[in-house]
């Protein structure tokens, strides 16, 4: 396990989650709409979590698992990440999006019955609480809550948690100023909001968009995770952001006593500098506060010869 360092004013967290989403496998490894090599950008997400070296609480995974939901496509999904997170010991939460067959998901994922009950579930990550939400409606893309859902996930708030809470979710209880998406958007969200306002609700992770959005819902900050699929080519016009096979990447969550912070990690091989590494932060290690200003912080001086 890579050492810790913490030269700032911050401890290091009390908890990391890899937050990934919108792998969209399909049966067989069949590439998504003939193009997009869903299992590749799968592979390669799943290599680039490993060379982070973290040590995570969890990996949660918020949606659109399968783009069919085919009982095959959760196998090869269980297949591929199960044993990065038994590498990594730390449990995986799986989340519904609106591509997602709660059925195929229930049984093939889940080893749950095949029915049409939301997928939800709490897992307490040595005092942080991760609660999953089921924003998938069957036969729809649209997101949504019902009464039940809203009802059990303010029996799970009751009770506040040492390190406090995180929701994992697909649909976004946020904007997006991609026109496409507000038709497929969260409905009941004032009724959410009524739930989460006054908990101990820190975090809500989200997935749906295929590229990475931050915003505040009911006073709580919301991260959206791209896809490991494909992104959204947020660089054009917003009515006519399509699909592109690049900027693939996922989310390191770092948790502490007084903020989270969402780090965006692109899935790229692009040369990189070899300036810092585990030697230098040694040296820093040894320096005191002051040293390591002088060392690392002071700027030349431009008169000096």
């Amino acid at each position: 396990m890579p050492a810790s360092y913490a030269f700032g004013r911050h401890a290091p967290a009390s908890h990391v989650l890899v937050h990934v989403s919108d792998p969209h496998l399909l049966a067989g490894g069949e590439r998504l709409g003939e193009r997009y090599d869903v299992d590749a950008g799968l592979a390669r997400t799943l290599a680039a979590i490993r060379d982070t070296q973290a040590r995570p609480s969890a990996i949660v995974m918020t949606g659109d698992l399968a783009d069919l939901g085919e009982p095959d496509a959760y196998l090869r999904l269980r297949s591929a990440v199960e044993p990065l997170a038994a590498e990594l010991d730390c449990p995986v939460i799986w989340v519904a999006g609106n591509h997602d067959e709660r059925p195929a998901m229930r049984e093939h994922l889940l080893d749950l019955a095949p029915t049409q009950l939301p997928v939800t579930g709490t897992w307490d990550l040595d005092g942080l609480r991760v609660i999953a939400l089921d924003t998938s409606v069957p036969g729809w893309h649209h997101g949504d809550l019902d009464s039940e859902q809203l009802d059990w996930l303010r029996d799970q708030l009751r009770k506040p948690a040492p390190h406090g809470t995180l929701l994992a979710m697909h649909h976004p209880p946020l904007p997006s100023h991609v026109p496409l998406f507000d038709i497929l958007e969260l409905r009941h969200q004032d009724e959410l909001a009524d739930v989460i306002r006054g908990t101990d609700v820190r975090g809500i992770l989200a997935g749906h968009l295929h590229y990475s959005a931050h915003g505040v819902f009911a006073g709580v900050p919301v991260s959206v995770a791209s896809a490991t699929c494909y992104t959204m080519n947020v660089a054009r016009p917003a009515v006519a952001v399509n699909g592109m096979d690049a900027a693939q990447a996922f989310q390191l969550v770092h948790v502490h006593p007084d903020t989270i912070t969402h780090t965006v990690v692109p899935v790229t091989d692009a040369p990189t500098g070899a300036f810092f590494g585990p030697e230098w932060a040694e040296q820093m290690a040894r320096l005191s506060p002051q040293e390591r200003l002088e060392a690392f912080s002071r700027k030349p001086d431009p008169h000096s010869a």
